[in-house]
């Protein structure tokens, strides 16, 4: 049979943060399905890379006070340990700010370019005069054009689900600097994704059998269709952006560079052209070969971007294209969307530091997944039960059962077996063959409900014959070897059967049993007798529900049980609950106007935007410290939910937050509290 040359990636993550758990979920999957290739003997080059491109890196850049390079290598320099700790085995990892990414880039819009597929056409677009730069859709904020809700994107809404352009939001403001934007037009450069040249190819390669999973097709198509009246169907794309922009420049356009969207997927090509340069290896041949296979593994949310724009850039620019794109679902905890604000997380690292075993979390994710575009839950409770069920319970049971007496008895060697025996394995051998067609399909939970009947067939073989009870037994030697031979090659083959899912708890069982690596044509071999097994060490420990405590518990910090004295002359509040803290509803406040209040010499009257329909008005005693003009447009935090206060010279409806001493009149004075740049008003502080 002829070797395979597979090309395999995962969805690039945008390098602005570290690792959550819905990318490991993805690199679980991806590297189940690359293992079990490499276990068949096939060619896989498994990489990916940082997407470090974008107006969002160079503005939290900006804000730590350091390059877009150094705040792209910082984190970077964090993928190692997640990587590593869940046994990711990524051939090379890149990224999309590197000379491979930047040629390949400007190399295919050439391409595009001189095909006629690109086009220029002047937009409005809104312009941020404070920062003096055009605003990315996510950086612009305001009132949803469909539903009023208030604070949503520049692209969608968050209550109602609406679509729209960034100009149709009802007062608009910057996230970046709270300013007012104002519509200035600029030169753009679009991809014509709408040319019937793409339209035609993009019809037939997303119905070619294997590009897409069915339910995937369907959502296509209706990105594909048009109305009565002409409207929908496939639209332009733009790819430019305006300096200044963290990017990669488009050839003879100053001050325009590339659109994130269109290098990222590139960033796949670079790695791979990068980590053929490691191993001497020849990339242009090996992306001309026809036989080569290009799979790529993303979430839903990207769909549009790898099944549209990213086979036509392919295929216009003279490229192979996708071979298929595999899309998976989110990943939610007990029925929720993570949210870390509401505890709801799964954080991969502290799972790690806690000591928690890598292949419980693989298999658990494993049997979930089917091959097709749904979300994954996970439960806590449903994690400990089938983890400590399937695989300890089950699966390393069999040989902690059986492994010992082969060692004390028979000094590790195995046996010969009867007909009976050996009909338990040939039956074994034909249920687990068929498991290759499972994984290749992406049906991990499939294939994982077989391993484990099989793993049940194999536990009534040895309850049946109970070996403790042939132990006791001086006549019945052989049968007992014969009995714990049987069951510890059962344990072997379906050890192969798991070994791309759980690849740290096979090579501890390779070791027990004193065998090369194991391979898929394994399955259809035996041991045989006169083979030596190693001693029998416990393979693999039970999840305990204090972990999962741990895990999901929020960190809080240790407070002493008798409040000590700080420099600010006062001590410590008694303990409260998070239920406590909870009912004081802290928000985001812009102040509107700041004036003195006649008859005081003590209060500010400030006009606080708290994100509703209407102002608020609140007295605070920080006259002391502050010039109202210097107060105007800074944004602080507030009380919102304090009940409204009569007093002398009004109403007050809240109160906002500042810090002194006990003795307000000494020094260093009263400060008010600032919220840092981007926070908007109304966003709750928590």
């Amino acid at each position: 049979m002829t070797q395979r040359r597979l090309f395999v990636t995962t969805a690039l993550p945008y390098a602005n943060g570290n690792f959550h758990i819905g990318h490991i979920m993805e690199y679980i999957q991806a590297d189940i399905w690359v293992r079990y290739q490499r276990m068949k003997g096939e060619e896989v080059h498994f990489v990916c890379a940082d997407d470090a491109h974008g107006a969002p890196i160079m503005i939290a850049a900006e804000k730590a006070g350091i390059t877009p390079q150094a705040f792209v290598a910082n984190i970077a320099a964090g993928r190692k340990p997640y990587l590593d700790g869940f046994n990711i085995a990524f051939d090379n990892w890149h990224s999309t700010d590197v000379p491979e990414n930047h040629a390949l880039a400007q190399d295919i819009y050439r391409s595009l370019r001189d095909a006629g597929l690109i086009a220029t056409k002047t937009i409005e677009q809104f312009f941020d005069p404070e920062k003096n730069m055009f605003l990315p859709d996510r950086f612009i904020k305001g009132e949803c054009p469909k539903c009023g809700a208030k604070d949503q994107y520049g692209d969608s809404c968050e209550s109602c689900g609406a679509v729209y352009a960034p100009t149709e939001l009802k007062n608009p403001y910057s996230a970046l600097s709270g300013a007012t934007p104002v519509m200035k037009t600029s030169e753009h450069y679009f991809f014509k994704l709408s040319d019937p040249r793409c339209v035609a190819f993009l019809e037939a390669w997303t119905h070619t059998e294997g590009h897409l999973q069915p339910e995937v097709l369907n959502k296509i198509k209706e990105w594909f269709s048009t109305s009565a009246d002409g409207s929908g169907g496939l639209s332009d794309w733009d790819i430019s952006r305006d300096a200044p922009y963290f990017g990669i420049e488009i050839p003879d356009a100053p001050g325009k560079y590339f659109y994130v969207w269109l290098d990222a997927p590139i960033g796949y090509l670079a790695s791979l052209k990068n980590h053929f340069s490691k191993i001497g290896g020849d990339f242009d041949a090996f992306m001309a070969d026809p036989a080569t296979e290009q799979h790529h593994f993303i979430g839903k949310d990207i769909t549009y971007f790898h099944t549209l724009f990213w086979p036509a850039m392919l295929h216009f620019s003279g490229r192979k294209t996708p071979n298929a794109v595999h899309v998976h679902g989110f990943l939610t905890v007990s029925g929720e969307k993570m949210s870390k604000s509401r505890g709801t997380g799964l954080d991969p690292l502290k799972y790690l530091n806690l000591g928690m075993n890598p292949d419980w979390l693989r298999y658990y994710i494993a049997a979930k997944l089917n091959g097709r575009n749904e979300d994954v839950d996970f439960n806590a409770e449903d994690f400990m039960a089938r983890v400590n069920s399937d695989l300890v319970g089950k699966f390393v049971n069999i040989a902690s059962r059986t492994a010992g007496f082969l060692n004390k008895r028979f000094a590790g060697q195995l046996g010969a077996i009867g007909a009976d025996d050996k009909a338990l394995l040939d039956g074994l051998q034909a249920a687990l063959l068929p498991i290759s067609a499972m994984y290749e399909s992406l049906d991990y939970a499939r294939a994982l409900r077989e391993i484990m009947a099989q793993t049940d067939r194999v536990n009534e073989y040895v309850a049946h014959h109970k070996p403790w009870e042939l132990a006791k037994q001086p006549d019945a030697e052989a049968r007992l070897q014969a009995v714990c031979t049987t069951s510890i090659e059962a344990f072997r083959l379906l050890s192969i059967a798991l070994k791309p899912v759980m690849p740290a708890l096979t090579i501890g069982v390779e070791s027990f049993l004193q065998v090369t690596p194991f391979k898929f044509s394994d399955l259809a071999t035996t041991l045989g007798a006169g083979h030596t097994i190693g001693a029998y060490q416990h393979l693999m420990q039970r999840v305990e529900a204090t972990q999962l405590d741990a895990l999901f518990e929020a960190a809080a910090p240790a407070v002493d049980a008798v409040p000590a004295a700080l420099p600010g002359g006062e001590a410590l509040a008694a303990p409260i609950t998070i239920d406590d803290f909870a009912k004081v509803d802290l928000r985001i406040a812009h102040i509107v106007n700041c004036e003195p209040v006649e008859g005081s010499s003590k209060l500010l009257r400030l006009t606080l935007d708290v994100g509703e329909a209407t102002t608020r008005n609140v007295f605070s005693g920080i006259a002391s410290a502050y010039q109202p003009a210097d107060l105007v447009g800074k944004y602080t935090l507030m009380v919102a939910n304090l009940a409204p206060r009569k007093m002398k010279f009004g109403v007050s409806e809240g109160m906002v937050l500042a810090a002194s001493h006990a003795d307000e009149k000494a020094t260093p004075g009263i400060y008010i509290l600032q919220a840092w740049p981007g926070a908007q008003p109304g966003m709750r502080v928590r």
